[in-house]
């Protein structure tokens, strides 16, 4: 009998942008805006997907596309996710954030059948440089229910050091240039070389 939690999908685009200069999340890699792109290969694996976001900007997000804005009781990253956790505490969540300009649906695909919903997350990594990709995962809901407790201790809020001392499968991405963030004008340059060749 298979226990996992449903899976819902959650592309983080609530970040100020500021090193890239921008919203990342409107920069059209693909044609169309990277949040709604991602929304919709999320859409391929999760049972659910939503958008989150900052309040300001939800008057941007086109109709059809179901949001959920950022309580802002967390800092950083973990705000998008367990703002997320809270509004559906017993889903599963694959997590993408929105400066993941080369990501695809054969790569959501692996993580998806690579998931192992008895730890904490399934989470990407880099084979030379083995540490999880807390913003291309999957997190259980066991795990972020105990981020929860880690942050209110006063933990930090990293992400990725959290998934580094708890139980994280890590999955090798089959194309590893899935796992590049665009975080500023030379990764946008190099994400745009690498999707033209």
């Amino acid at each position: 009998m298979n226990t996992a939690a449903k899976l819902y999908g959650l592309v983080l685009s609530g970040g100020k942008s500021t090193r890239m200069g921008s919203d990342k999340g409107l920069i059209a890699y693909h044609g169309i805006p990277q949040r709604e792109y991602l929304y919709q290969l999320l859409g391929e694996v999760c049972e659910r997907t939503y958008i989150s976001l900052r309040k300001e900007q939800e008057a941007q997000v086109p109709f059809g596309y179901a949001t959920l804005t950022d309580k802002d009781r967390f800092r950083g990253p973990f705000n998008g996710i367990l703002s997320a956790h809270e509004r559906h505490p017993e889903a599963a969540w694959l997590v993408l954030a929105c400066d993941l300009p080369l990501i695809d649906l054969p790569s959501l695909e692996q993580l998806v059948q690579e998931r192992d919903s008895g730890k904490f997350a399934t989470a990407f990594a880099n084979k030379e440089n083995p540490l999880p990709e807390p913003l291309c995962a999957i997190w259980e809901p066991e795990g972020l229910k105990t981020a929860v407790a880690y942050l209110e201790a006063g933990n930090g809020t990293c992400p990725r050091k959290f998934l580094i001392n708890n139980e994280t499968k890590l999955v090798f991405p089959n194309n590893e240039n899935v796992i590049l963030n665009a975080n500023s004008q030379e990764d946008y340059q190099e994400a745009l070389s690498k999707l033209t060749t």
